[in-house]
């Protein structure tokens, strides 16, 4: 199962394709334009497909999810239809989303450690108290290590190693926040794991909320390493322990991402890129350079500001002396 960055992988697809009347019927919302619409998947607005129906509850992204390949987006605004596109206006966009989510995913709780539906080639190695849920794939001459946890669908490469108490595929940490407290946006994406990936101790991978979490081919990751929900990460990269990548990343091929990392939501780093440790990353990184500081720059830039910065005081010194004289 050879995984690149390239590769994309959408799992909320409707077994059975429904028309837009059923649902605007179930949400009980106002169809706006075309209502002869059949929908086929159910996506956020960053990865939707032709045929999905997405959801956005503030203005200002309206017109990204109207620029999105979603044939229905579900608003909270009467506002002007875009072109080949039909809405669906009700109170809480984000409510109606779960409740689509709730509706058409398949969830069956686990009654033994292997589920009888997981496809696990025979010459996988599974090591005692490994939990593997619904559906899940375990490729050729895999390894999974005691304690481990791959949650529902997931898809693990050949030769793919992962050390003791990680957990692949839990639920993406994303919340509305609401007067009473929070409301969680309901996860149903996947993790995708490559051909000779290592993963080590005690790391989690979340899945995507409707799509998948991509680990590519060739990369190894460190003990402790945190990655978001839908990240992309490409083939034969390094990933060192404490990393913590946030939701939606997309991560080129070849980077190096050192020790206590932390890359924000939504951003993209080039391939053969190098992010040297405790680094802050805070926006998108070009490849084939080397970063460092937070937020992260370009790493000669940074420690030819540094010995700057420190001989500032003595050049302030000597001109103080030269001064008094």
């Amino acid at each position: 199962m050879k995984v690149s960055i390239k590769d994309y992988f959408v799992s909320m697809k409707i077994q059975d394709p429904i028309p837009l009347t059923d649902l605007a019927q179930f949400l009980e919302a106002e169809i706006i334009g075309e209502p002869d619409v059949i929908v086929y998947g159910i996506n956020e607005v960053h990865r939707v497909e032709q045929g999905d129906i997405t959801f956005c509850d503030v203005p200002k992204y309206f017109k990204k999810a109207f620029r999105s390949m979603a044939a229905v987006v579900i608003v909270n605004e009467r506002v002007l239809v875009p072109n080949e596109k039909s809405l669906l206006l009700c109170d809480d966009p984000f409510s109606a989303f779960n409740k689509l989510i709730r509706k058409f995913r398949n969830v069956a709780p686990l009654s033994a450690a292997i589920s009888k539906s997981a496809h696990i080639h025979p010459s996988a190695i599974i090591e005692p108290n490994v939990v593997v849920g619904n559906n899940v794939n375990i490729g050729a001459y895999a390894h999974i290590k005691a304690n481990v946890v791959i949650h529902d669908n997931c898809m693990i490469g050949e030769r793919t190693i992962i050390h003791s108490g990680t957990t692949i595929g839990a639920d993406a940490f994303y919340f509305k926040s609401r007067k009473d407290g929070f409301e969680k946006l309901e996860t149903c994406g996947r993790v995708i794991i490559g051909d000779h990936v290592e993963i080590g101790a005690c790391c989690t991978i979340d899945k995507g909320v409707t799509s998948d979490t991509i680990i590519g081919s060739g990369t190894k990751i460190d003990n402790q390493v945190h990655i978001g929900h839908g990240v992309i990460i490409g083939e034969e990269c390094l990933i060192a322990a404490q990393v913590g990548i946030a939701g939606k990343c997309i991560i080129g091929r070849r980077v190096k991402l050192w020790g206590q990392v932390g890359v924000a939501t939504r951003l993209k780093i080039g391939d053969e890129a190098e992010v040297y440790a405790q680094s802050g990353v805070s926006r998108d990184l070009e490849g084939g350079k080397a970063y460092f500081g937070s937020p992260a720059v370009v790493a000669q830039e940074w420690f030819s500001d540094y010995r700057a910065m420190k001989r500032t005081p003595y050049e302030i010194l000597r001109i103080l002396k030269i001064l008094k004289k």
